[in-house]
């Protein structure tokens, strides 16, 4: 039992180290020398765990996949109003992206050229938020002429834009600056009866912005 808690704590000081790396140098330029030592471990005790760096770089990506998961799963679950829990959720994950080494290094890792990957992480944020939006437009709550496929893009590009500019200035990952995205997305998106019940912040007990009326709903 004492073995295999050792083991665990060693891997997952390995996964993050790899993350600070990747982010840091990138993955070409990253060590594996480089890690261990940031890690505190041997160098064999990485290759025990990890036979390569590329091994490395995937275990960090399914570890920030699997974060993502657990965020859309306990933020937006299927009973909550669907565009709320598309707000609170970009929200939770810019923070993450922000605050948690192995969730940026997992969507760093997606537009590195360096390597062969086929951006997994992005691509599930994207379904998931055509998945949202779906359910939303189910729900009654997009505006007439509204397009999914339309919001989807809009949605996607900022968020990835805030994810690509937050790694040299993390002001774009702040609650601010994701608050100001949905304050001029909700109005075009939402149905006049829904701007109520959305807040473009975090969904505490009134910290919505007030919500202007879409122009094509005056």
């Amino acid at each position: 039992m004492v073995k295999q808690q050792r083991a665990v704590r060693t891997r997952r000081a390995l996964i993050r180290a790899a993350a600070e790396a990747f982010t840091q140098d990138g993955f070409a330029s990253a060590s594996l020398a480089a890690i261990s030592r940031r890690a505190g471990v041997s160098s064999g005790a990485l290759h025990f765990h990890f036979e390569s760096k590329s091994a490395l770089a995937q275990a960090v990506e399914d570890e920030a996949t699997d974060t993502f998961a657990r965020i859309t799963r306990e933020v937006a679950p299927d009973g909550k109003n669907p565009l709320q829990g598309l707000v609170d959720a970009t929200h939770v994950l810019m923070h993450h992206i922000a605050e948690d080494a192995v969730v940026r290094a997992g969507f760093a890792l997606c537009r590195d050229a360096t390597r062969e990957n086929d951006a997994a992480l992005r691509r599930a944020w994207e379904r998931w938020v055509e998945d949202a939006l779906g359910r939303a437009e189910r729900a009654g709550q997009l505006a007439e002429g509204a397009a999914v496929t339309e919001a989807v893009t809009a949605i996607v590009a900022a968020t990835v834009g805030f994810e690509v500019l937050g790694s040299a200035q993390e002001r774009w990952l702040s609650r601010e600056a994701v608050t100001r995205l949905w304050v001029l997305l909700v109005p075009r998106i939402a149905r006049q009866h829904a701007l109520d019940t959305i807040s473009c912040g975090p969904s505490e007990p009134g910290s919505a912005p007030r919500l202007p009326a879409a122009p094509h709903q005056k």
